[in-house]
């Protein structure tokens, strides 16, 4: 019963399309072309979540593709051509359109020798699972569009019991494309499907063989798996399947260290509670709190110590955590902005836990807005997020502690401009007052004013001046002793 449902819904979405695609659908026909709806569009739509990129196969071979979109669309990609593939965009959706293909691999490289084909079946076949070899026939008939469902591989059966399985033997299908292991760990995010016993056993077996995979197309399967609806049975996957040693561990090894609140089994659960308490906080997905939440207690294993009564302390990990992950994030390929925001949030999320109830001065709250800088917002939602205690009142001592900070904050943005600390005279005004050249003096008086401001407020141009001029003149001082 479950599978007419599914159809039903699958149904509705593509007949929902048909003023959309049924100018293209008369013009394939007219060529005396197959065209089809497939993949993960066939199975979105059956799933009911069909967004607005829209994949083909067609037996058209690419220049006959490319001739029928021109007409129409003025947007045409044919960056992907030599693989067969045209991509345009065509009211309002993003419609990529392929030829049938009949690959095969050198076993070295993810990179296929690609062949046309010639049957739908043998283009399904290729395809990474058997959810995703699925295709919807589009025919014009009578001057209406009519559908044909095509599942020679049972994908629908694995759409009815959420199961991620393979055309081909796993083994087959990841030694050709390694890749598709981590695609798998990203479905499971991303649709909530499982693996099956014998995908699951041959990515235990082949996690080495990630390593063929360059580190662009490792990192964009990663933030498409964090970005999911539930990142943290993604990243299970990695870590219960060896490749999350192979390709950030870091978060593996989160599993050897355990929590010094004993609250849970180690770091590595309590990382993944604060990744869900983080995501529960969101206006929209966003990435970089995600990570940040995942690796704030990286640097846990690498500081871990006990005490003398036996209780596990990890001073200082959000430092060493923050350089683990600048240099893997690096590896991987990341933006510097990406790289910077999340270690720098890595960085802070210990800081509120240095003071206590009531201890923040004024000078101690510029500190932290200003370090935080434009990831103040997220800086909020991590340190909520990582109160993990089952205790109740704790629990909610430290969220009222935090309310207050938040209150401090706002309280003292609304007598200064906290988003933009800066020093009270710029360094022009510094060049102008001490008689300066442009050089390093500068950038000295500027950082020590940017102090002064930072600890005491704002200043009038006055005072700032003569703070400045005393600074100047024991600095003088002291380079005349």
């Amino acid at each position: 019963m479950e599978s007419i449902a599914l159809l039903a819904r699958g149904q509705r979405a593509v007949e929902e399309l048909v003023p959309v695609i049924g100018p293209l659908v008369a013009d394939f026909a007219e060529a005396g072309e197959r065209l089809y709806l497939v993949g993960g569009s066939v199975r979105d739509a059956l799933l009911g979540r069909l967004g607005n990129d829209l994949d083909f196969t067609t037996s058209a071979r690419p220049e006959t593709i490319q001739r029928i979109l021109e007409k129409h669309s003025p947007a045409v990609w044919d960056t992907g051509i030599e693989f067969g593939t045209v991509s345009a965009e065509y009211r309002g959706q993003q419609i990529e359109i392929t030829t049938f293909r009949s690959d095969s691999y050198d076993g070295q490289s993810r990179n296929p020798e690609v062949r046309f084909g010639d049957t739908l079946e043998g283009d399904l076949i290729r395809r990474d699972f058997r959810v995703n070899a699925m295709a919807v026939e589009l025919l014009w008939e009578n001057d209406e569009v009519m559908f044909i469902f095509h599942d020679p591989l049972q994908g629908l059966a694995d759409a009815e019991e959420r199961v991620l399985d393979t055309p081909d033997s796993p083994e087959i299908s990841f030694h050709d494309d390694p890749l598709r292991m981590l695609r798998a760990a990203r479905f499971v995010s991303q649709l909530g499907f499982r693996l099956a016993p014998r995908v699951m056993a041959a990515m235990k077996d082949m996690a080495a063989e990630i390593d063929r995979i360059s580190a662009e197309r490792i990192r964009a399967e990663l933030d498409k798996l964090m970005l999911g609806a539930a990142p943290w049975t993604g990243i299970n996957v990695l870590v219960a399947t060896g490749l999350a040693q192979r390709i950030y561990p870091e978060i593996s090894a989160m599993k050897l260290a355990q929590d010094e609140h004993r609250q849970h089994k180690d770091v590595y659960a309590h990382s993944l509670q604060v990744l869900r308490q983080a995501m529960d906080q969101e206006e929209e997905p966003d990435l970089v709190l995600r990570w940040a939440a995942l690796l704030h207690d990286c640097g846990k294993p690498d500081t871990r110590a006990f005490g003398e009564n036996g209780q596990v302390t990890f001073h200082h990990h959000e430092v060493v955590g923050a350089k683990l992950v600048r240099r893997r994030m690096r590896k991987l390929k990341y933006s510097k902005q990406m790289i910077a925001d999340v270690s720098q949030l890595i960085y802070l999320h210990m800081r509120f836990h240095g003071f206590g109830d009531g201890q923040w001065t004024d000078s101690a709250v510029r500190r932290y807005v200003a370090d935080a800088g434009e990831l103040l917002p997220r800086l909020h939602k991590l340190v909520r997020a990582d109160c993990t205690t089952r205790n109740k009142r704790k629990a909610q001592r430290l969220q009222r502690t935090y309310d207050r900070l938040e209150e401090r904050i706002a309280e003292i943005a609304a007598k200064e401009d906290l988003a933009r600390v800066r020093p009270d005279l710029d360094g022009n005004e510094i060049m102008e007052i001490l008689g300066l050249p442009p050089g390093p003096a500068v950038g000295q008086a500027w950082a020590y004013l940017k102090e002064l401001r930072l600890e005491r407020g704002p200043l009038d141009r006055e005072d700032a001046i003569a703070e400045l001029r005393r600074w100047w003149e024991e600095k003088e001082g002291d380079a005349r002793v």
